[in-house]
């Protein structure tokens, strides 16, 4: 009675701790809701259509321009009749962008799945309007485009069907990269003057860059020389032609005798540039710090005197750098470098300001440092000469003094998390747990002679390991890299890749591998304690042999040896900790490259694997037991048959602690990614707390090995 009174009482108190962490919980749900409301109202009020009110501006999406997005920025779905049997679709269409007819070429025809037409939206007298269509034959191909470039007068046509074939990104293939690039590039150098040709070029060159870019990665010299060509043909004609599409922008400012700066600065909205978003302007002082803005560019010139010609100042965005594919730089991370170009003509350059403020998930990466540099055309890749660095990992700044295709080549580490509060809570869960743990061996050691001494060293064995763990666990757990401040560095040095892992830390190391096999010899050590009480229960103990707790030992302490050495031997290699280990804190590596659990990480086959196979183990002998106290009849037992059902369950369930049932929750925590990020805290707050509970099952132990002598279907003799 009294233990069914203070079990009720445990219970209790457990319900109104749940109690009142779910209320808690709730308010905070309520008040982070409530707060949610209000900015989402207010961002309402001041922006229309969608708009994303941020840095106390409306940020409206390509649809909709305007201070509260309210002006029309696309032309309205259409249908274009040739006849009353032909007719083309086309959906909305962003204004200066082109549109492709939702009828596509027939499945028999060489261009099978392209668009048989296209239509452009432009605005005229400020109301966006429809051009004329455009239309491409079916069974035509960029070569047959290329040929007829040589000798046709009709360029318009020709530009406008080389747009469309290079419409479908997923279509375009090395092959047909280069020979799209070289067409558009003749018709940018040679008829510059074709308004509506060089615009459906630059088009064309818009869509190569939403080209795959493995075409680009592994692209043959034709490609590469190509590309060449073609960017230096678009500074050329950014000195007096004009075209922005969603993945380029051309601009120019003609030079007056007052003109001493030039200045360019561009916004993207959802990736794409967008004219509204596209400023140029002349005699500005100095670059202001703008986090709306991407990218600004300033140049000082001074103009020729003795030239007849007019000077002018061209610009080129580019929204990534698939045509500056670099041999020395390479890439991990999947985040785009805009490339900005500047080209003077009849002026003299004297200094070349930039800012560029790149969006990347800041949650996932930080920058490390950055590199100001220019595309050396002799050299076919970047180079820092000429160039410096201004700024800091807040604003990258550079000043040049020349003018050329200026990008920032930045290396980023991974932002490391760890979950704090969790840290807090193991510490103190890992406190009790020495403390019992210590108490546990000092018992058993002192009391040693009131039992057998195979019992006693299983259980010192298991509490030492136990012990060892939650030492090493609160004092070396914290790997000492996640204290280290990113610090950008001055010098404006060319850096090898975008992706800097962080420090070689052999402590760190140590810790995981003495982690890693201490638990791996805790729950071997549960194992062997569950084999052994089945043992006492099944079989009658004559003096147990003299080799028996030897054996023991040696599969306690050794397996756990061998499955660390096998770990390490698979996956540490020099330079590449992070094979083995995590680098949050000091443990076993379970996500790969792209933050997914991996199968081919430690954590999963050198740990989880082999501690699935342990309790695997633990629940068959707890079944077996189970079923031989509860529901196993004997003979021999007959004045035990009037044992309270009750009881017979408390008994039961003192065996299931010390079996280590409770651990089969550890594999909940597997459920989603961001779990599995925090699994190993939880995982040992999990451990922890149970700890108090196994201490008290030890001391017990004596007491529950006699009551399952008197459950056993032999003699058992203690």
């Amino acid at each position: 009675m009294p233990h069914q009174m203070e079990n009720a009482r445990k219970l209790i108190n457990l319900c109104q701790v749940l109690s009142a962490a779910m209320n808690l919980t709730i308010l905070y749900f309520l008040d982070v809701t409530r707060e949610a409301e209000k900015i989402s109202s207010s961002s309402s009020l001041l922006c229309e259509n969608k708009g994303d009110y941020k840095n106390g501006r409306c940020h409206c999406t390509e649809e909709w321009i305007g201070e509260h997005c309210e002006t029309v920025n696309f032309c309205e779905n259409s249908i274009y009749s040739v006849n009353s049997s032909e007719k083309f679709t086309f959906t909305r269409i962003i204004v200066d962008r082109y549109g492709y007819s939702e009828e596509k070429c027939e499945k028999f025809t060489v261009n099978a799945g392209t668009p048989k037409a296209s239509q452009k939206c432009s605005k005229i007298n400020g109301k966006p309007t429809l051009n004329d269509v455009k239309f491409v034959n079916c069974s035509t191909n960029l070569k047959i485009l290329m040929d007829q470039l040589r000798s046709s007068d009709n360029i318009s046509s020709i530009a406008s069907n080389t747009q469309i074939l290079t419409s479908v990104p997923e279509k375009l293939t090395t092959e047909n990269i280069s020979t799209a690039a070289d067409i558009a590039e003749q018709i940018l150098k040679n008829y510059s003057q074709e308004v509506t040709a060089t615009v459906a070029a630059v088009a064309t060159v818009s869509q190569l860059l939403d080209a795959r870019v493995s075409e680009f990665n592994f692209a043959d010299d034709n490609l590469t020389n190509i590309t060449a060509s073609l960017t230096q043909t678009l500074e050329n004609f950014s000195l007096d032609g004009s075209a922005i599409q969603p993945n380029i922008a051309v601009q120019h400012i003609s030079l007056k005798p007052t003109t001493t700066t030039a200045f360019f600065s561009a916004q993207t909205v959802s990736g794409s540039l967008l004219s509204e978003n596209i400023n140029v302007d002349e005699n500005i002082s100095d670059l202001k710090t703008d986090s709306n803005r991407e990218v600004q560019i300033l140049i000082n010139v001074t103009k020729n005197i003795s030239s007849s010609g007019n000077g002018s100042i061209g610009f080129v965005l580019y929204q990534n750098d698939k045509f500056f594919q670099s041999k020395n730089y390479k890439t991990h991370f999947n985040h785009a470098k805009q490339i900005i170009s500047g080209r003077v003509a009849n002026a003299t350059v004297n200094d070349v300001k930039i800012i560029f403020n790149p969006k990347y998930d800041a949650s996932e990466i930080l920058l490390h440092d950055y590199a100001c540099v220019f595309w050396d055309y002799n050299a076919n890749d970047w180079s820092t000469t000429g160039c410096t660095k201004e700024g800091n990992e807040m604003e990258l700044r550079c000043r040049c003094n020349h003018t050329t295709s200026f990008a920032v080549l930045m290396s980023f580490k991974i932002n490391y998390k760890y979950a704090k509060p969790l840290e807090i809570v193991s510490n103190i869960g890992s406190g009790f747990s020495i403390a019992g743990l210590v108490i546990t061996i000092l018992f058993q050691i002192l009391t040693r002679k009131t039992r057998k001494f195979s019992v006693t060293w299983m259980l010192v064995s298991l509490c030492t390991s136990m012990l060892i763990f939650n030492i090493i666990f609160i004092f070396g757990i914290d790997n000492p890299n996640a204290k280290n401040n990113v610090t950008v560095s001055t010098k404006n040095t060319l850096p090898d890749s975008d992706r800097v892992d962080p420090p070689e830390n052999a402590l760190c190391t140590a810790v995981a591998v003495l982690l890693h096999y201490f638990l791996l010899a805790t729950f071997m050590w549960t194992a062997l304690n569950s084999a052994h009480l089945y043992l006492l229960l099944l079989k009658t103990l004559r003096p147990i042999p003299g080799h028996f707790t030897l054996i023991m030992s040696i599969i306690g302490w050794g397996v756990p040896a061998v499955v660390v050495a096998i770990t390490l031997g698979a996956t540490y290699r020099e330079g590449k900790q992070l094979n083995y280990r995590q680098e949050e804190f000091c443990w076993l590596a379970v996500l790969d490259d792209k933050g997914e659990v991996s199968i081919k990480k430690p954590m999963i086959w050198a740990f989880l694997l082999v501690v699935a196979v342990i309790l695997l183990f633990n629940i068959i002998i707890f079944v077996k037991i189970t079923v031989l106290v509860m529901w196993k009849e004997n003979t021999n037992l007959t004045s035990n048959k009037k044992k309270s059902f009750t009881t017979k369950i408390l008994g039961t369930l003192s065996i299931a602690v010390v079996l280590g049932i409770t651990w089969v929750l550890g594999y909940m925590m597997l459920i989603n990614q961001e779990a599995t990020n925090i699994v190993f805290s939880i995982l040992f707050c999990i451990f922890n707390a149970t700890q108090v509970q196994y201490v008290a099952v030890s001391i017990l132990m004596n007491e529950t090995l006699k009551k399952m002598h008197l459950l056993s279907l032999h003699n058992p003799v203690f």
